[in-house]
C-alpha cells in the first residue's frame, strides 16, 4: 500500500462515521432537511398559474390552493378532513417501538383558486404529512379495544409488558391551505398534477412554519448536526481527491 493511501483511508472512514453520526442525529431530533430542501428550493405556482402552463416544468413545483371535496371524512369533533393518518406504537422491554395501528384514510379533492382547480389524491401522499402532529403519550394500561389486546398479544409472545404508549395523529382539514409539491403534466384537457417519484409533499402549513417543522424541536442541534454532516461529506471528498491524485502523479 503506497504510504499516502492508509491515512488517506482512515479519513475516509472518519468521513463515513461522521456521516452517519449526523444522519442518525437529524433523526433523533426530528429534522428532516431534504424534504425541507426540496419543498423550499421549487418552483411556487398558485393553481391559476399551473392552468396558464403550456410546457411542463422539468421539475416539481410547489403548487399552492385551496381545498375543494365534495365528500370529506368527517371527524367526530365534525371536523371536515381530506386526509388522516393516526400510528399508534408501544415500547418493548428492549427500547423498541412496535406499531400496533395504522390508519390511512383519505379523500380525493381539488385544489383551487380563483382560475379553476386541479385535481389531487392524497393517498399518494409522501409520509408523514407535513402539518403539526397531534402527540399523546401514556401508559398501556389506558389503551382501549382494540389496542389493549394487541397489548396483551405483544406481552405474551415478549413475556413483558410494554412500558410505555404513544399516539400521532396527522391530518389535514377542508379548511387548511395547502402547499403540494408535485410535477406538472401538459395531457389533452391540460396540465394536470402527478406525484414525485416519491409521492407529493402535501403541507398544511405556510413555508415558514413547514420549514421550520422541518428543522425539527432543537434548532441549535440541527446545526451541530448539519456541521457533523458537512464535515463528513469535506473529509469522504477530499480523501478520494487525494487517492486520485495520488495515483495520477504516481502513473
Amino acid at each position: 500500500m503506497p504510504p499516502l493511501t492508509a491515512p488517506l483511508l482512515g479519513l475516509a472512514v472518519l468521513g463515513v462515521v461522521l456521516v452517519g453520526v449526523g444522519a442518525a442525529w437529524m433523526r433523533a431530533i426530528g429534522a428532516d432537511p431534504d424534504r425541507a430542501r426540496r419543498l423550499a428550493g421549487a418552483r411556487g405556482l398558485a393553481v391559476a398559474e399551473v392552468l396558464d402552463l403550456t410546457e411542463a416544468p422539468p421539475r416539481p413545483v410547489r403548487v399552492s390552493g385551496r381545498i375543494r371535496c365534495a365528500d370529506p371524512l368527517v371527524a367526530p369533533d365534525d371536523e371536515r378532513l381530506v386526509a388522516f393518518h393516526r400510528d399508534v406504537s408501544v415500547r418493548l422491554a428492549d427500547g423498541r417501538w412496535r406499531t400496533i395501528e395504522r390508519v390511512r384514510e383519505t379523500r380525493s379533492f381539488e385544489l383551487w383558486d380563483h382560475a379553476g382547480s386541479l385535481a389531487l389524491d392524497p393517498a399518494r401522499a409522501a409520509e408523514p404529512l407535513i402539518t403539526i402532529p397531534l402527540v399523546w403519550e401514556g401508559s398501556p394500561a389506558e389503551l382501549v379495544e382494540p389496542h389493549s389486546a394487541a397489548v396483551a398479544r405483544l406481552a405474551a409472545e415478549s413475556g413483558t409488558m410494554p412500558d410505555a404508549a404513544r399516539a400521532v395523529t396527522r391530518s389535514i382539514s377542508v379548511v387548511d391551505p395547502l402547499l403540494v409539491l408535485a410535477r406538472v403534466e401538459i395531457g389533452p384537457d391540460g396540465p394536470h398534477l402527478v406525484p414525485p417519484r416519491d409521492g407529493y409533499l402535501v403541507s398544511a402549513l405556510e413555508l415558514d412554519a413547514a420549514m421550520r417543522l422541518l428543522g425539527g424541536s432543537r434548532r441549535r442541534q440541527l446545526v451541530l448536526a448539519i456541521a457533523t454532516l458537512a464535515a463528513g461529506s469535506v473529509l469522504i471528498a477530499g480523501a478520494l481527491l487525494a487517492v486520485l491524485l495520488a495515483g495520477v502523479l504516481g502513473a
